[in-house]
C-alpha cells in the first residue's frame, strides 16, 4: 500500500495539472491519424501489453486501427456480451468494478468511505434529485482496459438528458480519496430512460484524460471549450433496447445508476466486484400502473 505522505505527493501534483486542456489535448492526440502508421500501433500495442487488455473479444485486429481512440472505443464480438434475457432484469449496462452503493438518504450518496456529496449538485437540479429520494444509487468504475461503450441497464425510451460542465479530477482512487464530491464536480452527462416501470437515470461521469463522452441521441459532446449546461427534452424520444448502446467514454471514467424509491431491488453485490455488460445485477419491480 502506498504511504500517505507519496498519495499525497501525487494527489498535489494532479492538482497543479491543467486537467481540462491536457484531457483535452489527450483527446486530440487518440484522433490523430498519424503520418506515421508505425507510430499509433506502437502506442496501442504499449496499452495492449500494459493494461492486459483482452483482444479476443475484439472483431478487429489491431492493425485494423487507424487511431488510439478507434482501439479504445472498440466494439465487442456479439457473442462477447450476451444481454441477460431474465424477466424484469436489471442489465448491467457497461464492464466494470462495482464502487458504492445503496438507498438515497436526505439526497446524499457515498462517494468512498467517509466522504459524501448531494444527489441535487449530481443532478444540478433539486426538483428531480427529490423525484429519486428513497431510490437507489449504483456506482460502477471504467479502468482503461475495459469496454468503453455504455448501454442501457433497460428497455425504454430516452426523453430527456442534461449535461453539466465541470471539472475533470481522476476518479482513481486517489480522487476518490482526496477530492470531496468527485462526481458533483466533475463533468457529467445525464440521460433519464422512461420506462414501464418508471424513470430511472444513467450518470456518465468525467475525468482527467477523459478527451470526450459522446451520446447515440445527440451530436453534443463533453470537455468541450465555452461549453454551457444543456437541459433538453428530445423533440421525439429515442427508443432503446435493455442492452443497446447509449454512449461511450473516449477515454474511460465512471458511471452512477438512479433508480426511483421502491423501483429496484439488487442482487447480493460486493464491493469491488467485478462486473460485465449485460449481466443481471437486480430486478425491476413491476410495471408501475399507469
Amino acid at each position: 500500500m502506498e504511504s500517505n505522505w507519496w498519495q499525497r505527493l501525487r494527489f498535489l501534483s494532479l492538482a497543479l495539472l491543467p486537467k481540462k486542456n491536457f484531457s483535452r489535448l489527450c483527446g486530440w492526440i487518440a484522433d490523430q491519424r498519424w503520418p506515421s502508421y508505425l507510430l499509433h500501433q506502437i502506442l496501442i500495442r504499449s496499452f495492449v501489453r500494459y493494461f492486459n487488455v483482452d483482444l479476443s473479444e475484439c472483431p478487429q485486429k489491431l492493425k485494423d486501427f487507424q487511431t488510439f481512440n478507434e482501439f479504445f472505443t472498440r466494439p465487442l464480438k456479439p457473442e462477447a456480451r450476451p444481454i441477460s434475457t431474465e424477466e424484469n432484469a436489471l442489465i448491467c449496462p457497461v464492464d466494470g468494478t462495482i464502487g458504492f452503493f445503496g438507498t438515497i438518504t436526505q439526497e446524499t450518496l457515498l462517494q468512498a468511505k467517509g466522504k459524501e456529496y448531494l444527489l441535487t449538485d449530481l443532478l444540478h437540479d433539486s426538483f428531480v434529485a427529490h423525484e429519486y429520494e428513497g431510490g437507489i444509487y449504483l456506482t460502477i468504475y471504467l479502468a482503461p482496459y475495459n469496454y468503453h461503450r455504455i448501454h442501457s441497464m433497460v428497455a425504454g425510451s430516452i426523453t430527456r438528458f442534461a449535461y453539466i460542465p465541470g471539472e475533470l479530477w481522476t476518479v482513481s482512487p486517489l480522487g476518490l480519496a482526496f477530492v470531496p464530491r468527485l462526481f458533483a464536480r466533475n463533468e457529467r452527462w445525464i440521460s433519464y430512460i422512461d420506462t414501464e416501470h418508471g424513470e430511472c437515470a444513467l450518470v456518465k461521469v468525467g475525468a482527467t484524460v477523459v478527451g470526450r463522452i459522446r451520446t447515440v441521441y445527440h451530436t453534443a459532446y463533453s470537455n468541450r471549450p465555452g461549453a454551457r449546461p444543456l437541459k433538453e427534452s428530445l423533440p421525439t424520444a429515442y427508443p432503446i433496447k435493455a442492452g443497446a448502446e447509449i454512449g461511450r467514454f473516449e477515454l474511460g471514467s465512471t458511471v452512477v445508476l438512479l433508480f426511483q424509491k421502491d423501483q429496484v431491488e439488487l442482487d447480493s453485490l460486493e464491493l469491488g466486484q467485478t462486473v460485465r455488460l449485460g449481466e443481471t445485477l437486480g430486478r425491476f419491480r413491476s410495471p408501475k400502473s399507469p
